[in-house]
């Protein structure tokens, strides 16, 4: 009798850093899935472009990105929303590093992260930033797919943000989602939102550039932001994810002061 063993799932494992001093690339590492791209710009701060082959995330998959911007200024993103499919066993796993030098600005805007059905994922994002350095920081998060009438019943997410300024802890951000945060008309609590983004800017004249962010807040999203301690935030969500990619959008060309990356398509 023939007696194969149970067939082993492919799985992703993938790997790119990047360490930029100005203008001027000093590293740059990739392997697996995990590519970088660095676009050809003028007149602008350079941009770094990360992106995974595989095309999505699934059980057992692992990425691992970073990114230090020693001085200078850095334009960063992701070549196209990422997607968690649905796991079969261990999550997927996405950790990301990045580091702020002294003096230095570093704009992190990825594309949005969409959930599909029976996606499980855990996702960390260490930032070790100068107390005297600009960071952008931006999230945003998708639960299905409006257009395909999808509605999630089992996912699992766990995903982790924090900012250490100046060796100072300074930010803290937790989201972890379950079929139990589904259940019901108020789907985690988001009161009706599939779509749902986070907003950070921290620079020592964060509370100047309050107002102006606030001006440009559209009516056909809830969102809000406040400052303080050299800090701004804005929350964004809405029950369905163009209308939010637009608000982000407009969100972040106000908080950089500068133009979108060229991958992004609004």
């Amino acid at each position: 009798m023939f007696d194969a063993a149970a067939p082993s799932h492919q799985r992703v494992h993938g790997r790119a850093s990047v360490r930029l001093d100005g203008r001027r690339l000093r590293d740059l590492h990739q392997s697996g899935s995990a590519k970088v791209l660095m676009p050809r710009v003028f007149g602008r701060a350079p941009e770094v472009v990360f992106l995974n082959t595989a095309g999505g995330i699934t059980g057992g998959d692992r990425l691992d990105y970073a990114l230090c911007v020693e001085t200078g200024a850095c334009l960063a993103t992701t070549q196209t929303a990422e997607r968690a499919y649905r796991a079969i066993g261990a999550p997927g796993i996405v950790e990301t590093r990045l580091r702020v030098g002294p003096g230095a600005c570093l704009h992190w805007v990825p594309q949005e992260l969409i959930l599909f059905e029976g996606a499980a994922l855990e996702r960390r994002l260490d930032v070790d930033m100068a107390e005297d350095a600009e960071l952008v920081l931006l999230e945003t998060l998708v639960l299905g797919r409006a257009a395909m009438g999808e509605v999630l019943h089992d996912i699992r997410l766990h995903d982790l943000r924090q900012v250490t300024r100046g060796g100072r802890l300074a930010m803290v951000e937790a989201i972890a989602l379950g079929p139990e945060d589904l259940a019901g008309d108020n789907a985690a609590g988001l009161n009706g939102a599939l779509a749902i983004a986070s907003l950070t800017l921290m620079a020592r004249d964060a509370e100047d550039r309050l107002d102006a962010l606030r001006a440009v807040l559209p009516d056909d999203v809830r969102a809000a932001a406040s400052a303080w301690d050299g800090r701004l935030t804005a929350r964004f969500s809405a029950p369905q994810a163009y209308p939010l990619r637009r608000a982000v959008a407009r969100a972040v060309e106000q908080v950089t002061r500068g133009a979108l990356p060229r991958v992004w398509q609004i």
